[in-house]
């Protein structure tokens, strides 16, 4: 079994020390979506939400989590994130909204959790602006797809 690198030798959680590793250009990448109902969806077609542009605020949601992933995760590390982006795209077939977002930084340490917390944060702002609609929306599918960088190099989803 691989050995956890966020716990000590007494098994105690621990921030992993990055010190001494080469900083290079690292990219992640994730992705779910938020199934509802057909009315719901309308009317976030139709920017006829009561709460406002549910793209527009779950997109800025999720770059502000995506900045803010340290806060919310005890054990990452804080990161200067060069880029920071999340896509919205209304799925008929669902019905309801599938989400993208990447995370880019150059560091010592990747950017998955940045990345996954963007797309998290982005599905929850959707809810929370729909939620008057169709409080039986389910959140699903929150995986990272790709990410580039580092040691490990390209890894991608199959």
């Amino acid at each position: 079994m691989k050995k956890l690198t966020h716990a000590d030798a007494a098994g105690r959680a621990r921030m992993v020390d990055v010190g001494s590793k080469t900083p290079t250009a690292r990219t992640a990448r994730a992705e779910g979506s938020i199934a509802m109902n057909s009315d719901a969806l309308a009317a976030i077609k139709h920017n006829a939400v009561e709460k406002g542009d549910v793209f527009g605020t779950a997109r800025i949601a999720g770059i502000m989590a995506a900045k803010r992933t340290a806060d919310l995760i005890p054990l990452c590390h804080p990161l200067a994130l060069t880029d920071i982006g999340v896509d919205l795209t209304i799925d008929e077939a669902l019905p309801g909204v599938h989400v993208s977002g990447w995370a880019s930084t150059t560091g010592p340490t990747g950017v998955e959790m940045e990345a996954l917390t963007a797309v998290t944060v982005a599905l929850l702002t959707i809810y929370d602006m729909v939620k008057a609609l169709d409080r039986g929306m389910e959140i699903s599918g929150v995986h990272l797809t790709d990410k580039l960088g580092g040691k490990s190099g390209h890894w991608q989803r199959e």
